[in-house]
C-alpha cells in the first residue's frame, strides 16, 4: 500500500507543512532549571465549576513560584457543547479570583494559537505522518454499525471500543479504501494501536504516586469526519508544542491516561508529568454519605453561586488552599499577616483522596478576610458586588460614601481593641446594615406593649445625640429604674409574675425600636449615626404602632 499517496487522499489539506517547521515555530521554552509550563484547558461550555478553580489554582502556584509559565487553553474542538460567550465567562471568572494568565486565549503569546479550533493545520500534518508511518489509518463505519458493536458487547460483557475483532476498518485493502472514498462515504482517521491489555506498567503519577497503568488497545477516533481533531489527539500535540510540562488534572482523565501515554509515543513526543487530583466531594444531606460536589445538585459547585453571594476573592483562594495543601492552614496559623502567595506550595502535600467541602469552614475562613479589610476597602467590595447583583434600593446604600465609612467602621470594630468578625459576604453585609437606610418595618419584642411604650417615650423624652456611651447609659438606666425594673435575678425569682426586665432588657427594646434587631454593634453609636432626629422618629413611630 501507498502510504504517502493514501495520506494526501485521506488529508488532502496543502496547508500543511513538514513536522520539522512546528518544532521550529514552537522551540523549547527558555526557562530555568526547574520552572514548569502549566495550563488551564477548560470546554467552552458558559459553566465554571468550583473544580476548574481548585487545577486552576494549583497550576498558577506550580508555574508562578517555580518562575514558569501558566497559560489558558481553549478545548473547543466539540462545537456542539460550545456556548456563545462562554470565553469570556471563563476568563471573567478566573480573572475575578485571582488566576493570572501568562499567554492564552485573548491574551496571546508566542505559542499560540490557543484556541484548538485555530490550530488545525498542525492537527492535520500530524495526522498525515501517523498514516504515512501506518501508524492511523480511515474508519468507513457507521454510526449503525459502531451501535450494534456496543450492543453486543454489552450483551456478552466485553470491554466496550474499537479494538481487535472489533476493528472492522482496520484491515481494509488499499482497493477497499479508494472504493469507499470514490462512492463518497464519510470516514475518521483512527490512531494504528499497538498496545497490548494484558501488559502492565507502573506510571508515577505527581499526586497519586506509582499507579497501574494497562496499555491501550484502542483504535480511537483522533481525526473527525470534519477534520477537527478529538480531544485527546488535539491535547498532546498543543502539550508538546506549548511546551507543557505539569498537567494537573481531575481523577476522571485517569481511564484515558493510556491514551495519551500511547499517543505521546507514536507521535514521539516527551510526555508531560501528570498529577490526577481528587475530586471536591461534599456530605450528602440525605444519607450521609460523601459524593462528587455535583453542578446539578449543588449550588456552590458553579463559581457563579460565590459571586452572587458576595464571596471575596482572596476568602474562596484561602479556601481552597486548605484543601489543596494539608500544611496551608499550620503555615497561615504561623504567619497570619503574610500574602498566601508566599506559601510553598507543593503537588506532594495534595491529597490522595477527595478533598471534602465545607461551607461553615469557608464562611470562617471569609469572616477572617472580611476582618482584615479596611472601611474603605469593605466599601468598596460591597460596592462593587451591588453595582451587579444588588437592588436599586442597596445600590443607593453607596451614594454617600462617609455615611457608609462610619457604618463600617463601627460595624467592623476598627480602631477597636478587637475587630469584629460579623459580615462573610458581601451580599450578608449589604442586607445586614439595611436598618442605617431603611426604617425597620418589623419588630418583634418578648415584652408586653405597654412595657415597651413605656420605655420608649421614656427613653426618648432625654435622648440626645450628643450623649456619650456613659450618658447614653445612664438614660437607659433611668427608664429601668423609673418603670421600677427588677435588677437581678433574685427579683426574677421572688416573684416572676410581676418582673418586667433590667436595664439590658431596656436597651433591648430600644435596640429593636431602632434597628429591627435584637443584637448589632453598639447601639449608642448607631443612633450618633442615624441622627438624633431619625432616631427619635424610629421610636416615636414605635410608639404610635403599638
Amino acid at each position: 500500500m501507498n502510504l504517502n499517496q493514501l495520506a494526501d487522499a485521506l488529508i488532502p489539506d496543502e496547508n500543511v507543512k513538514p513536522l520539522q517547521y512546528y518544532e521550529e515555530k514552537y522551540p523549547l521554552r527558555p526557562l530555568e532549571k526547574g520552572a514548569q509550563v502549566t495550563r488551564l484547558a477548560p470546554s467552552p461550555t458558559g459553566f465554571m465549576h468550583l473544580g476548574n478553580l481548585y487545577v486552576a489554582l494549583a497550576n498558577e502556584r506550580l508555574a508562578h513560584q517555580s518562575g514558569g509559565v501558566l497559560y489558558l487553553r481553549i478545548e473547543d474542538t466539540d462545537q456542539k457543547r460550545k456556548v456563545e460567550g462562554a470565553v469570556k465567562v471563563i476568563q471573567s471568572s478566573l480573572k475575578y479570583f485571582g488566576i493570572d494568565f501568562d499567554e492564552g486565549a485573548e491574551i496571546c503569546g508566542e505559542y499560540g494559537p490557543y484556541y484548538q479550533q485555530q490550530r488545525a493545520e498542525v492537527y492535520h500534518a500530524y495526522a498525515k505522518e501517523l498514516i504515512r508511518q501506518g501508524l492511523a489509518y480511515p474508519c468507513f463505519c457507521t454510526e449503525e454499525e459502531m451501535g450494534k458493536t456496543r450492543e453486543y458487547q454489552s450483551e456478552n460483557k466485553l470491554l466496550p471500543g474499537y479494538y481487535g475483532e472489533f476493528a472492522k476498518c482496520r484491515s481494509l485493502s488499499e482497493e477497499q479504501i479508494y472504493e469507499n472514498l470514490k462512492a463518497g462515504k464519510p470516514y475518521v482517521i483512527r490512531l494504528k494501536s499497538q498496545g497490548d491489555v494484558n501488559v502492565k506498567h507502573t506510571f508515577h503519577d505527581e499526586i497519586k504516586g506509582d499507579i497501574t497503568v494497562t496499555e491501550n488497545n484502542q483504535d480511537v477516533v483522533i481525526l473527525k469526519s470534519d477534520g477537527i481533531p478529538t480531544y485527546h489527539f488535539a491535547h498532546a500535540i498543543d502539550d508538546h508544542f506549548v511546551r507543557t510540562t505539569m498537567v494537573i488534572r481531575g481523577e476522571e482523565w485517569l481511564a484515558s491516561l493510556p491514551i495519551h501515554i500511547e499517543l505521546f509515543k507514536v507521535l514521539g513526543f516527551r510526555l508531560p508529568k501528570y498529577g490526577h487530583n481528587c475530586s471536591i466531594q461534599k456530605i450528602d444531606e440525605e444519607d450521609g454519605a460523601r459524593r462528587k460536589l455535583s453542578k446539578r445538585k449543588d449550588p456552590e459547585a458553579s463559581l457563579v453561586f460565590y459571586r452572587e453571594q458576595g464571596y471575596h476573592p482572596l476568602a474562596v483562594k484561602t479556601y481552597l488552599m486548605t484543601l489543596l495543601n494539608s500544611n496551608f492552614e499550620e503555615w497561615k496559623l504561623k504567619f497570619p499577616d503574610k500574602p498566601i502567595d508566599e506559601f510553598k506550595y507543593s503537588i506532594s502535600k495534595m491529597g490522595k483522596s477527595g478533598a471534602l467541602f465545607d461551607l461553615s469552614k469557608l464562611n470562617d475562613v471569609s469572616k477572617d478576610v472580611l476582618g482584615t479589610l479596611t472601611a474603605e476597602e469593605m466599601f468598596d467590595f460591597m460596592q462593587e458586588w451591588a453595582k451587579t447583583y444588588g437592588t436599586d434600593a442597596q445600590r443607593a446604600y453607596f451614594t454617600d460614601r462617609e455615611y457608609l465609612l462610619k457604618i463600617l467602621t463601627l460595624c467592623m470594630g476598627i480602631g477597636s481593641k478587637k475587630r469584629r468578625k460579623d459580615f462573610i459576604t458581601a451580599k450578608q453585609a449589604v442586607e445586614m446594615l439595611h436598618y442605617f437606610f431603611e426604617t425597620p418595618t418589623s419588630r418583634v419584642y418578648r415584652q408586653d406593649g405597654d412595657t415597651v411604650k413605656a420605655i420608649l417615650e421614656g427613653f426618648a423624652a432625654t435622648y440626645s445625640a450628643a450623649d456619650d456611651n456613659s450618658v447614653w447609659f445612664n438614660k437607659v438606666k433611668a427608664v429601668a429604674e423609673g418603670l421600677n425594673f427588677a435588677v437581678d435575678m433574685k427579683a426574677y425569682k421572688a416573684n416572676p409574675e410581676n418582673y418586667r426586665g433590667n436595664v439590658s432588657d431596656v436597651a433591648e427594646v430600644i435596640r429593636i425600636a431602632v434597628t429591627g434587631l435584637a443584637n448589632t454593634p453598639d447601639l449608642c453609636t448607631i443612633m450618633q449615626i442615624l441622627g438624633e432626629q431619625s432616631a427619635k422618629e424610629r421610636l416615636l413611630s414605635t410608639v404610635q404602632s403599638l
